[in-house]
């Protein structure tokens, strides 16, 4: 099966006029009319039970959603973008989420280093030498874990809003989170979190609850529908399961690339709800790497700035 995708060769003069007199909203416009035209242009495929996707033609961008327990629903923007711009993006479903089922999910299921395995079945399935990685959130985490194991098989990383390279972030995240959300809010929240702690499951009140906690992860609120969207549906058995294994795994490396020589971009936003700190000690932990910090943005760079984003992103992807 053939599919099709737009080229910089089919894009119409208004394209043109802007790239001359507004070159600022070449992305912003670009990347609205692939979210409508091109809604399910993308090769479909299974890796021994890993459910992936790809956009477009060119050198390989693997992208890692975050969670852990979140499919790479919603995600289909970002790669779509990046597919415009003359390369291949690769989606996949993380095991255990989505159309990647597992029969059981526990300890012998769920592993870093069972997700790196998927990922290399996907480089083989797709008879890919070397691919670029962007891992947004854990996803970065999971990139880094990657490239700890197959450095060889990376061209460059990049690391969007990105969790730490060892574990000691996780005790900023719930008082970042509550710096940016009124007291009211975080009473609210922290009502409803003790509801289900005392065994509310209902979806009424993780609804009511992911509702605030998402206003904490964009700065644009009119997009906040879209992150609660997302953390309603995490599955937090295997989200325990993750976080579980890189503490028994000693989840650290900061010391494990001083010979990674691939360039590597760290995208941070700077009111992020992860620090500029975290950013920081990524990009001191490898040779080659950047730190490019969005202003005005939030967790999502895509959402709260998608102008810097995408320009800081499009000009390392083809450096």
């Amino acid at each position: 099966m053939s599919f099709s995708f737009v080229r910089k060769s089919q894009i119409p003069p208004l394209f043109n006029w802007l790239a001359k007199r507004r070159p600022h909203r070449v992305v912003l416009l670009l990347t609205a009319v692939l979210s409508i035209i091109a809604p399910a242009y993308a090769a479909e495929g299974m890796a021994d039970g890993i459910y992936y996707q790809t956009f477009g033609e060119g050198k390989p961008v693997l992208i890692i959603n975050g969670g852990p327990g979140l499919d790479s629903e919603g995600f289909a923007t970002v790669a779509k973008a990046i597919a415009a711009e003359g390369f291949q993006a690769i989606l996949f479903d993380q095991r255990g989420t989505g159309r990647s089922p597992l029969p059981a999910i526990d300890n012998s299921t769920v592993s870093m280093d069972l997700m790196v395995a998927d990922m290399e079945k996907i480089r083989k399935k797709l008879q890919l030498k070397q691919w670029t990685i962007l891992g947004h959130s854990f996803g970065g985490m999971l990139a880094a874990h990657y490239a700890s194991q197959h450095p060889a098989q990376v061209e460059k990383l990049v690391f969007s809003s990105s969790g730490g390279l060892d574990l000691d972030f996780v005790a900023d995240i719930q008082p970042r989170i509550n710096q940016k959300l009124s007291i009211k809010q975080q009473a609210e929240m922290k009502a409803y979190q003790l509801k289900q702690a005392a065994g509310d499951s209902s979806a009424a009140t993780n609804e009511k609850r992911v509702n605030i906690l998402a206003q904490a992860y964009v700065l644009d609120q009119s997009k906040a529908h879209l992150i609660a969207a997302r953390l309603k549906v995490v599955n937090m058995k295997l989200n325990q399961l993750v976080f579980a294994d890189m503490a028994r795994i000693k989840f650290d490396h900061k010391q494990s690339f001083t010979q990674f020589k691939q360039p590597v971009l760290v995208l941070q936003g700077d009111q992020d709800i992860i620090s500029i700190d975290t950013a920081k000690k990524t990009q001191h932990s490898f040779p080659n790497a950047q730190l490019e910090i969005l202003k005005g943005c939030a967790h999502y760079g895509w959402l709260d700035q998608p102008d810097q984003y995408y320009r800081a992103l499009f000009t390392f992807l083809k450096a």
